[in-house]
Parts: structure tokens; sequence; C-alpha cells
């Protein structure tokens, strides 16, 4: 099982390592890095670029972080041996996470962007599909509530982020869904993560100067 957690983590860090804001943008003629933000992700393209291209790379973020957690899940369905035991969901769920975090640590920390990267938001939805469909849903809802009202795209990632434990921990008191203390301790670690990455967002929230987007964008 630790050679398939290694091996996951490996081939999802070369894939989160490809980065569609930098190939998108510069099909477009612009450099990323050096307009609007500066961060090679899927909101500074938007913001430089307009919806369709903003949008594109969302998407194509999205899909990586999906792929990257599914793995272990496309593997098996090709009858790969990843040494797991048979029919353990929870070994399945491990090898899955690793997935996942080796995606969205090559998303955010790139080695073919010097170590630099997005914030892996559209990344961390592909892949919680996977991992934690309803939270990761009720949380994209929650983004679109908080968006609508504030036009902040990092202050709706936030608390986005922030639901997915509170998901965790109140849906089973309140509905037929189960979830046990890895997955909630790992949601947890995704939202601290969300807000580490956005650390710079919550500075520029508190001083009044974040880029907002306004309703005609």
């Amino acid at each position: 099982m630790f050679l398939a957690l290694g091996v996951i983590a490996a081939l999802g860090y070369l894939l989160g390592s490809v980065n569609f804001a930098v190939l998108v943008a510069k099909r477009h003629g612009v450099d990323i890095h050096k307009e609007g933000s500066g961060n090679p992700g899927a909101t500074n393209v938007k913001r430089v670029l307009g919806k369709g291209p903003g949008n594109l790379v969302f998407a194509l973020d999205a899909l990586k972080g999906l792929v990257g957690t599914g793995l272990p899940h496309l593997l098996l369905l090709l009858n790969f041996d990843l040494g797991l035991p048979k029919d353990d969901a929870q070994a399945l769920f491990f090898v899955s996470v690793a997935g996942f975090i080796g995606t969205l640590l090559g998303h955010c920390f790139s080695c073919l962007l010097r170590f630099k990267g997005g914030k892996g938001v559209a990344s961390t939805i592909g892949g919680l599909l996977v991992l934690l469909p309803v939270p990761i849903i009720i949380g994209a809802a929650i983004w679109g509530l908080v968006f609508a009202r504030a036009r902040y795209v990092s202050l709706a990632s936030i608390a986005l982020g922030v639901s997915l434990p509170l998901s965790c921990w109140l849906l089973p008191l309140m509905t037929s869904l189960k979830f046990g203390p890895a997955e909630f301790w790992f949601a947890a670690a995704i939202a601290a993560f969300n807000v580490w990455t956005h650390r710079s967002n919550v500075g520029r929230l508190l001083a009044g100067t974040e880029n907002r987007f306004s309703k005609k964008a």
C-alpha cells in the first residue's frame, strides 16, 4: 500500500504541475505572471482575458483535480494491481487522498514554474467530487452565495473551504450520511490549506484593498 501511495502521489504531482492558466493565457499572447495580480490561476485569467478563457481554465483545473484524485479508481478499472486489500474502501480512500494531495501540491508548487502556482481552488473542487461529493456540492453553493453577495472570489473560496469540515460534522446529525474521523480531519486539513494559500488575500480583505469583480464583469 505504501508503494501505491507514493506512486499515485507522484503521478498526481506531475499532472498538477501542468498549469492551464499559463497555457491558455499564452495562446492569447499574454504572460499571465505579468498581468493583473500575477497569479497563474483561473481568477486572474478571467480578470485579464475575460469570462471565456477564465472559465476554461477553471474547468481544466477542476478536471485536473478530478483525474489526479480518481487515478486509483481508474487504474483499478484497468486491472492494475495497486497492492490494496480487496474491497477495502478505507484503503482506497487514503490512496485517492494521496493523488489529491499530489495534484494540489503540483498545482500550487509546480516544478514547471519554479515551484510557484495557483491557489488550487478549482483543483480542490475537482478532487473533492471524488472524495467528498456532498460536502463539496454544498460548498460550491456557499461559494456562489458569498460571491454573489460580496463579489470577492477569495472570500467565497475561503468560505467554501471552511464549510467542508462543518458539513462532515453536521450532515451525520441531520441526515443518514456518515463520515468517519478520516473524512472529517481530511476536510479540516483542506480548509486550513485553503486559508493558508489565501493568506495574502486575507490581508488585502482586512485592509480593504482586495480586488473585487464588478457587476458588469
